[in-house]
């Protein structure tokens, strides 16, 4: 069996922009659900979710089911979580909060066996196809994505060392943290937010490194587009749902006002 190919990490070189959406719940029915839909991506949060590994491998294997390749991002820059989400055979790992270059070269370090990083050794594993998986060991790095979350402004202003750490393939930015860090939470739309977050994706387009950011609505979806970013998530399977219930309650409510 050969190793699977990342269509994700593939997509970043190929693809002009990718459309995504973010999986809060940490129900694997709903990212099924949501993979079915027809997005470019989709993120497996375990930062903001009530999502531990056990849970996570059902969410992989739901969204495996369908045409929608996965993001996991993780809950922190964490050497043993790597490990486990690798070996659960997730592809593509988000990195938050990443701050220096020193921390940039240990997320690529802990997705990487040695002696190039500090990855763990298993052979039976989901990542191997539980050892179906031919010469595994030496081609597992060609198949993985290492995206790294800049949420302050002083990672942003880190973002070309960081960018040029070897093994880094996008870098995504994270308007909530960075409004709050800038001293606008809240208000990711500010003007010197979004200043911030053109000049990043600018930056990121300049060194030809790919950068995703999430955005809030169809309309600041657009506006990060317009910015140069060439991956954007917009909505999450908590936000829809609720949105979609807001709007079914207060139609009813009409109807029943209405007799």
């Amino acid at each position: 069996m050969r190793l699977p190919s990342n269509s994700f990490k593939n997509n970043l070189v190929q693809s002009g922009t990718m459309l995504g959406v973010w999986s809060m719940s940490g129900n694997p029915a709903a990212a099924e659900a949501l993979g079915f839909v027809g997005y470019d991506f989709i993120v497996l949060d375990m930062e903001h979710a009530p999502t531990d590994p056990p849970r996570m491998l059902g969410s992989l294997q739901a969204v495996a089911g369908t045409s929608t390749p996965a993001v996991v991002r993780l809950p922190w820059n964490d050497a043993v979580m790597v490990k486990q989400m690798l070996d659960l055979g997730a592809q593509t790992l988000m990195f938050p909060y990443v701050q220096t270059v020193e921390e940039a070269r240990q997320a690529v370090a802990s997705t990487r066996y040695p002696p190039a990083g500090i990855r763990g050794v298993a052979g039976m594993s989901r990542a191997t196809r539980y050892g179906s998986v031919a010469d595994y060991l030496h081609h597992a790095s060609e198949e993985l994505c290492v995206i790294v979350q800049l949420e302050t402004a002083a990672a942003l202003s880190r973002l070309d060392e960081i960018a040029g750490v070897t093994g880094i393939d996008s870098i995504f930015v994270g308007p909530n943290d960075l409004a709050a860090d800038m001293g606008h939470i809240g208000e990711t739309n500010h003007p010197e937010v979004r200043d911030a977050i053109a000049a990043a994706a600018k930056r990121c387009r300049a060194r030809g490194m790919p950068c995703g950011i999430l955005a809030s609505d169809v309309e600041r979806a657009k506006q990060y587009l317009d910015d140069g970013f060439n991956w954007v998530a917009t909505g999450s399977d908590l936000g829809l749902m609720m949105a979609g219930a807001r709007k079914s309650l207060g139609e009813l409510r009409a109807a029943v006002a209405a007799t």
